[in-house]
């Protein structure tokens, strides 16, 4: 666990994933390729200030593509000493650093939509739907059928990212269109699109803050100190043990989705209530009476169990990984949107065939600055991001998959510490 200071106060956070080994670091400190690097967040006039001893170098008027293979990305010829930049000023100001990334990346053609790529993914994903349709309908009242219903589950995971995609406007331009897709998708997996969107949206916003971010706000789990010691009951005891419970955990995500999304039309949450109610009310009627049609009752119940579990625990594992062990930020705590999305984020590391597992939810970072950026493209991004971010001295996480999870674990079995041992002093260390 690693002590990050945020303003006045002290974050522990694993990061092992930050290029190099654990180490104390503040957040803003410098990463490997610059070994002196000092960064800092201190407060000055009710803004963050982040200080530097690095210089930062010039980048003339070379093109986007040679500024980045050189990795330079300074706004200015001239070099400067420990300079005070305020980075509460929001991602809006036309010299911030986001914004000049922003410029870059529109340079090289990366927020570009990627047609082709998703009408071929689409048409992958609905054959291979097809496919374990016609192997149920085939199998029959048969106990093979837990291997369909573990075909299921990575299907609908597969499902579920190009209607995450839509919901960002990653596949079209405009949002009319998206929506359709999302619409489609989500009644094909059984979750209200608008519900899911207006939740993802207000994650994005405030990723990682506890006041503000949904996907922290979990019952059963706590990721800060302040979430362990409110428990009270059988989700105390849970927090207790929370990293020994996390996966088995996971099995019940994807009824947890369908529940949230069935309560979230009944209750009118949604913009398309009534469209959202027959789309949902089809998946449910549908799957139901031809699961209950083809199976006997009992394997009936075992292939629900398999087919739910199996998916909840594929789309836990695709996104746990994202910000999970990570600092979370408070009301007080100012950053501008580059490092508020950055800081708060950890990248997976691997091959394509990692892309597609967790359908490029592992570059994190660079979705987050620029969710509308398709995903074939995020693999592109990520060397400039990186490059950029080392430039500015922002740490920039990544880690291998199995790293990820230990990382996850590693938080949330200290965040659970004190309920273990009320009377073990963190000796001035607040686990956040």
């Amino acid at each position: 666990m690693t002590a990050v200071r945020l303003g006045t106060r002290v974050v522990t956070s694993p990061v092992q994933g930050h290029d190099g080994p654990a180490a104390t670091r503040a957040l803003g400190s410098g990463s490997r390729a610059h070994p002196g690097r000092r960064m800092s967040i201190g407060r000055k006039g009710g803004a963050a200030i982040m200080t530097s001893d690095a210089p930062l170098t010039g980048g003339g008027r070379q093109s986007a593509r040679q500024r980045i293979s050189r990795g330079d990305f300074g706004t200015s010829g001239e070099h400067r000493r420990r300079e005070a930049r305020p980075v509460g000023d929001g991602s809006a100001g036309r010299g911030s650093d986001f914004a000049e990334l922003a410029r870059l990346i529109k340079q090289c053609g990366l927020l570009n939509r990627r047609r082709a790529y998703y009408a071929a993914k689409m048409a992958i994903n609905g054959g291979l739907l097809a496919a374990a349709g016609a192997a149920f309908i085939v199998l029959g009242d048969s106990w093979w059928q837990v291997l369909t219903a573990m075909a299921f589950a990575g299907a609908f995971a597969q499902l579920a990212f190009i209607g995450h995609d839509a919901g960002h406007c990653q596949i079209f331009r405009t949002r009319r269109a998206n929506d359709l897709i999302g619409h489609v998708h989500g009644c094909l997996i059984g979750i209200s699109y608008g519900w899911w969107v207006g939740k993802h949206r207000r994650h994005h916003a405030n990723p990682n803050h506890e006041d503000a971010d949904p996907d922290i706000e979990i019952q059963a789990l706590a990721f800060t100190a302040e979430q362990a010691r409110a428990k009270r009951g059988v989700v105390r005891w849970m927090a207790k043990y929370q990293a020994f419970l996390f996966f088995p955990l996971l099995t019940v995500e994807g009824i947890g989705l369908h529940v949230h999304s069935i309560r979230a039309v009944l209750r009118r949450e949604v913009k398309a209530h009534r469209v959202e109610t027959l789309l949902l009310a089809a998946h449910v009627v549908g799957y139901l009476v031809v699961v209950l049609l083809v199976l006997s009752p009992l394997k009936a119940v075992v292939f629900i169990a398999v087919h739910q579990g199996l998916w909840g625990v594929y789309m836990g594992c695709a996104f746990a990984p994202n910000h999970k062990g990570m600092p979370t930020l408070s009301a007080g705590d100012r950053l501008d949107f580059l490092r508020k999305q950055v800081l708060v984020s950890r990248n997976v590391r691997g091959s394509r065939f990692v892309d597609f597992l967790l359908g490029g939810l592992n570059y994190q970072i660079e979705h987050h600055l620029f969710p509308s950026m398709p995903r074939p493209n995020l693999r592109h991004a990520q060397q400039l991001v990186h490059r950029f971010c080392t430039s500015r001295g922002v740490p920039y996480s990544q880690c291998d998959l199995l790293s990820s999870y230990a990382q996850v674990l590693r938080h949330l079995h200290a965040v659970g510490m004190p309920l273990r041992h009320p009377s073990m002093r963190r000796h001035g260390r607040v686990v956040r």
